[in-house]
């Protein structure tokens, strides 16, 4: 047993001395490619190690970031999901109990749809208002004579305009004196100074007191243009054409005095929004003239909204579009904060007392551009986009409170995003990288704990379109005056378009508010124990109301 023993180690130690010779003659053959192998394997080694050591970190920074992300939230002001929405990620495959909600919430969208009474407008000639004066033109037909009776009428309107009529306001004070005092001025000798108790009524309080502008006047120059996009030439050019001529710095000084005027009630106005525990917030540029490097340049203004108010404020800080400035505009607020995916909202997104929520128009406006490049994938999301939109037609059609509007959310939109979520994830890998379909995915995924969380509350907006709106004539005023002179002026700007927004919200006549605040400011702000607030179009549309029909709360 033990000489085979022997032999069998015998024979391995001759093979393991033949290899060895082998790759002697190998090496010496090759002059030394295996050495050189042998060091080229190892330099792979090491970086497929340190691959490795990538995406293990890599893998442990994603775990990380889910559960931040998807962590129950317990902030003031923000309501709990209770079913605490999130992917499960021991597979992408939608579940048997996902699916079927899917399909139930899809069905009943679809049938609502079909069932859903269309209606076909037929366009209509309003007749004209009866308030407005009529001209009347009779034509009488040739030819008529004793023979002929009339026995009626037909009438055609056309609605005829004439320019602008521009008239002087005459504040007559007449004077008066004791009528025995101006019988002794009478009889006082020439050479004595006459004493007299005059009685004279106080000249009321006026916008500008060292001005010949009136209010309506003023109120027509700031609605010219910040509301139809006239420049100040192009006013002055037609007031010229009216018969007074203007020159161009009284007209500026005009408007630099009102804007001053309005200043105290813009700041009441950004109080009132900034208490309120839902709004809405996004920027656009205006160009302003920087007097340093002689041309303009892009400035900003941001814009934030109260939706369950209706109140909208522009806000211009020398025109920056930094983080400080966000940060300085919101840093006490508390409550939901509505915004695109700018980077600068994002400080706000672990700070106690502020929920942010996302915008899904944007996520939509993205998959749109992508459908040229990939046009079955951007149809698919644009399709669920489109589902989570029908839901909110069904809440509005139907005339739901925001009760009723959340558990219709969370009753047919809440599968759909499970659903929209899980099918971003697994079809991400999918895409060209850097492509545009890969650039929507990744900017719904990345904010898409924002998109969700319009699903907790029914007074939520599924997206930040109401305050793109109120942007709206800002973009169409700048293609009209250009720029803005200086920070002044572009602040001066804010203030008009932040007043005019809230008188278009509250469906206030302009003209009219303009000239009635403008009137009446003085008083205020000579009494500081009068709230500016009911100044405001909101209040002053329900004073006015109120006013007109007293009956009503009487009765």
């Amino acid at each position: 047993m033990s000489s085979e023993k022997d032999k069998l180690v015998e024979s391995l130690l001759q093979e393991r001395d033949e290899l060895y010779q082998e790759l002697s003659r190998l090496r010496e053959s090759d002059n030394g490619s295996l050495d050189h192998a042998e060091k080229k394997n190892e330099r792979y080694e090491a970086v497929i190690k340190k691959q490795d050591d990538k995406i293990k970190t890599l893998t442990d920074q994603l775990a990380w970031y889910r559960r931040k992300f998807w962590k129950s939230s317990s902030e003031r002001f923000i309501p709990e999901d209770p079913n605490q929405r999130r992917i499960d990620f021991d597979g992408l495959d939608i579940l048997p109990q996902e699916k079927e909600a899917i399909e139930e919430a899809e069905k009943e969208i679809i049938s609502y749809e079909r069932d859903k009474p269309k209606s076909k407008k037929k366009p209509v000639r309003l007749p004209l208002p009866e308030h407005l004066r009529r001209e009347q033109e009779v034509i009488e037909p040739e030819g008529i004579d004793e023979n002929w009776v009339r026995i009626g009428q037909e009438i055609t309107e056309r609605l005829e305009s004439k320019p602008g009529e521009l008239f002087v306001r005459q504040i007559i004070r007449p004077k008066y004196v004791l009528k025995k005092e101006l019988q002794k001025e009478q009889e006082q000798s020439e050479g004595e100074e006459p004493k007299k108790n005059v009685k004279i009524a106080n000249l009321p309080l006026l916008p500008l007191p060292r001005s010949n502008a009136g209010a309506s006047l003023l109120a027509d120059l700031l609605l010219s243009k910040y509301m139809y996009h006239i420049p100040f030439h192009r006013k002055i050019a037609m007031f010229k054409h009216a018969g007074v001529s203007l020159p161009a710095s009284t007209v500026n000084g005009w408007f630099s005095g009102s804007s001053d005027l309005l200043r105290a009630l813009y700041h009441r106005l950004k109080e009132i929004v900034l208490a309120t525990d839902y709004i809405q917030v996004d920027e656009s540029t205006v160009p302003v003239i920087n007097n340093e490097k002689h041309r303009t340049v892009k400035a900003y203004l941001w814009i934030v909204r109260s939706v369950m108010e209706n109140l909208v404020f522009f806000h211009y800080d020398k025109g920056s579009r930094a983080q400080k400035v966000v940060f300085e505009l919101l840093h006490n607020y508390k409550g939901a904060v509505q915004t695109d995916g700018y980077a600068a909202y994002s400080i706000y997104e672990n700070k106690k007392g502020v929920l942010l929520l996302g915008c899904w128009a944007h996520s939509r406006r993205k998959f749109s551009e992508a459908l040229k490049e990939d046009k079955s994938g951007a149809e698919y999301a644009l399709k669920q986009i489109g589902l989570l939109y029908r839901v909110e037609t069904m809440a509005s059609d139907q005339k739901l409170d925001a009760e009723q509007r959340a558990e219709l959310r969370q009753r047919l939109a809440y599968p759909i995003l499970c659903a929209f979520e899980k099918w971003i994830v697994s079809y991400y890998p999918k895409t060209l990288v850097k492509g545009r379909m890969n650039k929507a995915l990744s900017y719904t995924y990345s904010l898409f704990h924002r998109l969700s969380r319009y699903h907790l509350d029914g007074r939520y907006q599924i997206d930040n379109n109401l305050a793109e709106n109120s942007i709206r004539p800002l973009a169409i005023g700048r293609k009209n005056f250009l720029f803005c002179g200086n920070h002044d002026a572009a602040e001066n700007a804010a203030i008009m378009y932040s007043l005019l927004g809230c008188c278009k919200a509250s469906d206030v006549n302009p003209q009219e508010w303009f000239t009635d605040v403008l009137t009446r400011i003085p008083e205020y702000n000579n009494d500081y124990s009068r709230d500016l607030a009911d100044l405001l179009p909101h209040n002053w549309k329900a004073s006015k109301s109120v006013q007109q029909n007293p009956t009503d709360i009487q009765e």
